[in-house]
């Protein structure tokens, strides 16, 4: 069990984010239900030079920004027959992708180049498309549908459209694809379920199943690291019917999708001056006490049946036994000091 060095204080230390820029001009929507309105803008993208930005809203349009005049580009605006729920740049400029439609009726999912202006539609899906992504090489065009308790991903050639294969998994929140272009994986919108899909077989390499119920949609990170050896996700390990959106990112090797990191960790601080002295990295802890002379702290996990007990590192020893030297009047029944 190894620390990981914190400046003193860092941890509490908070800063506020202040705009340089704020683009307007995505409107409130007032489509089907009646009773329901819509005004969120459901994806933004930028494109690979930082320059521009496109973005997509439930007002059913897809628009692009001057990132350098702060302003939308005239002319350049595309009307959707439904909200526009996701939208990509592919990485080489060319391709602007926009996905989204009805829940009840089809998906809408659109190929539009940047150049020319020319926009393709890709047929297939019979649901409302709610995520996708766009391989690093501009070859490769993922596509994910959330139906029901069910959901489908499909896999197309970004320039000519065809349709590489297809599969149903469990409801889509997130697709991505590894940077070499040759896996997928697919995260539920619950962020309960981690896939990993191979491209080239169009089979499942692996999958994490925690539990599965109706919840909360989602759009959990997930994001390809270590030369596509990892998997940064947020996923949801939660033993209850009360799903909300994940609170923690853990990192899973990808061929197997063990977990090997996780943020949510055993931190030790120093309680009156609420400084940080020392975190460690332990998967899923569950209970946590300090032996009574606090040499040792033991702990358990959610996953199995084993009590942990490991030595408190001497530089915390040190700065306990440091703060109750510093408070002599303290009573030792209730204080105890450490034996030497």
């Amino acid at each position: 069990m190894a620390s990981s060095s914190t400046q003193p204080g860092a941890a509490s230390k908070k800063s506020i984010l202040e705009p340089v820029m704020i683009l307007e001009g995505h409107e409130k929507s007032t489509r089907k239900p009646p009773e329901r309105t819509y005004h969120n803008i459901c994806s933004i993208s930028y494109f690979s030079d930082g320059e521009q930005m496109v973005s997509g809203s439930e007002d059913q349009t897809v628009r692009r920004w001057d990132l350098q005049a702060g302003k939308e580009i005239e002319g350049v605006r595309e009307v959707c027959e439904e909200g526009v729920h996701a939208v990509g740049v592919s990485r080489d400029g060319r391709w602007i992708v926009t996905a989204g439609g009805d829940d009840n009726e089809c998906g809408e999912l659109k190929i539009w180049e940047v150049r020319t202006g020319i926009t393709r539609t890709f047929e297939g899906h019979s649901q409302s498309i709610t995520c996708i992504d766009i391989s690093a090489d501009s070859t490769l065009l993922a596509s994910g549908v959330r139906c029901g308790r069910c959901g489908t991903i499909r896999v197309w050639n970004l320039k000519t459209g065809k349709l590489l294969f297809e599969t149903p998994t469990r409801w889509v929140g997130v697709v991505r694809f590894s940077q070499d272009s040759k896996k997928l994986a697919v995260i539920s919108d619950v962020a309960r379920c981690l896939e990993v899909w191979d491209v080239e077989t169009h089979r499942l390499d692996t999958r994490l199943l925690w539990k599965f119920d109706w919840g909360m949609t989602t759009r959990a990170p997930v994001i390809w690291t270590a030369k596509d050896h990892t998997i940064l996700a947020a996923f949801n390990f939660k033993d209850d019917d009360d799903i909300d959106e994940p609170k923690t990112i853990y990192e899973f090797d990808a061929s197997t999708l063990q977990t090997r990191f996780r943020d949510q960790t055993i931190k030790l601080w120093a309680f009156e001056s609420r400084q940080l002295l020392a975190s460690f990295d332990v998967h899923a802890p569950d209970h946590l006490i300090f032996s009574p002379n606090s040499h040792q702290l033991a702990y358990t996990t959610r996953f199995d049946t084993k009590i942990y007990i490991c030595d408190t590192p001497p530089h915390i020893l040190a700065t306990i036994q440091s703060a109750q030297e510093a408070q002599p009047n303290i009573n030792a029944a209730t204080n105890p000091r450490l034996p030497s």
